[in-house]
């Protein structure tokens, strides 16, 4: 049994260890990144027919300005996000699980404001979307266990990109990956690299016990 190094920022970190623990794995906590709030402004609801979460930290860190957009409904990619957008007063309306593409397809064109972070994937689709950024990701100072028989976690591709900079032999390391994004942030030489079946910490979780067996 190998061990599962969890990389993604707090509070998720926290939770997909407890996850793991059920599982019968032996995750091991190491966040590389800090989320924070960043500066915004809500911009008027009445110019959108609905506000776009493709993450939790957009509700977790965007402030008392939330509250001024809780008129419009909201769609979220994922089921964390829609439980988060739920709790900060939203009416979610269509919730994916997919990615963001695959939710969008399902909508006739729409005026669209996403609340995102700094690092994010521009949404391509014939919607008008206006982004708005609320929080950030601060690099951590950390050091990678990167020795012995691992397995490792990677939720995101900035994630990926940075384990990949912080770990000089990856002949030994399996690497889970959220999204084929994530997977080739990681580059090559890893022992294996797959991708989960669906953009869900669950998925990612299923493919990490398979790795973790290997």
């Amino acid at each position: 049994m190998k061990r599962l190094l969890v990389l993604r920022p707090e509070p998720g970190n926290a939770s997909t260890c407890e996850r793991a623990r059920a599982m019968g794995l032996e995750p091991v906590p190491c966040p590389l990144f800090a989320v924070e709030a960043v500066a915004w402004t809500a911009p008027d609801p009445r110019a959108f027919d609905f506000i776009l979460f493709t993450s939790a930290n957009a509700l977790r860190h965007g402030g008392e300005y939330l509250a001024r957009l809780t008129t419009l409904e909201a769609l979220a990619v994922g089921a964390a996000t829609a439980d988060a957008a739920r709790t900060a007063g939203f009416r979610v309306t269509m919730t994916g699980d997919d990615g963001v593409e695959a939710l969008l397809e399902a909508l006739s064109a729409r005026r669209l404001l996403h609340l995102t972070g700094v690092d994010h994937v521009d949404v391509s689709s014939r919607h008008a979307i206006e982004t708005v950024v609320v929080y950030r990701s601060v690099a951590l100072a950390a050091r990678v266990i990167s020795s012995g028989r691992l397995a490792a976690l990677v939720h995101s591709a900035r994630t990926g990109a940075r384990f990949a900079e912080l770990v000089p032999n990856r002949a030994e390391i399996n690497i889970a990956a959220i999204s084929a994004a994530a997977a080739a942030a990681c580059g090559a030489g890893w022992a294996a690299l797959d991708v989960a079946n669906q953009p869900t910490d669950r998925a990612l979780l299923a493919l990490a016990a398979r790795l973790c067996q290997d």
